[in-house]
């Protein structure tokens, strides 16, 4: 297991009750796990404790160590950023680098050569879609094509892991910009890095393209998790009318099943 989550609580000043309480989670190699639930219903809250963004209670496992032990010394957290990467929703970027020089940063963690920098540069924009984009100005671009800027720059960082080495991929909202085409793209992608040695877990609004793309499914409601299971036993009206408070109709579709 590659994130170990026990007993985290998240709780807010002045709130009467905590945003999450009782979180027991764990999330392995190979597997896309699509975090699910109403607005404000933690989902955000939780990838940003896993990131150590969000302070919290309770204890939280990275690679087998506790999660504050990898911010004990530069050495470390280093070798953390090059096996942990977080896509975030929104980006707070506004200097006027080009599109490269964004994904360039995603490789400050490394000590690849000028020659070995261009070349992953270029792997992981055509990986997302953006190559083309390459020397456009990041604060021009819309808000999909930024995302898929970031896709590539967290890609790329995550490419200095050592052969071998199982990685994470945190994804909030990654396809909330994106157009029709573009959605399946970047989550067939997470599906691609899940088979890379990584976990992918990665916030989504969805359900169908969760249950299309996910490997498993953990619904959030009323501070707790309500169900998590495989898509095909998750995707139930009655159970979707109880986390969400609709209830939908579902129908098979080639190869997995859809709610409308």
């Amino acid at each position: 297991m590659l994130i170990q989550i026990a007993d985290l609580a998240i709780h807010y000043p002045r709130a009467a009750e905590p945003l999450l309480a009782d979180i027991n989670l764990v999330f392995h190699s190979g597997e896309v796990t699509a975090l699910l639930g109403p607005n404000g219903s933690g989902k955000t809250s939780l990838l940003r404790a896993v990131s150590g963004e969000q302070p919290h209670s309770g204890q939280i496992t990275l690679f087998g160590r506790a999660q504050a032990d990898w911010y004990r010394s530069q050495s470390d957290q280093r070798q953390l950023a090059r096996r942990y990467g977080l896509l975030p929703q929104h980006s707070n970027l506004s200097f006027a680098f080009t599109c490269r020089e964004v994904v360039q940063l995603g490789l400050a963690p490394g000590s690849l050569s000028r020659l070995e920098q261009g070349e992953r540069i270029e792997q992981f924009m055509q990986r997302a879609d953006v190559w083309h984009l390459r020397d456009r100005l990041f604060p021009s671009l819309s808000g999909g094509e930024k995302q898929r800027v970031h896709l590539a720059r967290v890609l790329a960082q995550l490419s200095l892991a050592n052969p071998g080495e199982e990685r994470v991929l945190l994804l909030d909202e990654p396809t909330s910009a994106l157009d029709l085409k573009h959605q399946h793209h970047v989550l067939a992608l997470a599906r691609e890095m899940a088979g890379e040695n990584t976990a992918v877990v990665a916030v989504l609004h969805d359900l169908n393209l969760a249950a299309r793309y996910a490997d498993r499914m953990v619904m959030l409601a009323r501070g707790r998790v309500q169900a998590d299971g495989h898509p095909t036993e998750l995707l139930q009206p009655e159970l979707v009318e109880r986390v969400y408070g609709y209830r939908g109709q579902l129908v098979d579709m080639e190869g997995y099943r859809a709610l409308l």
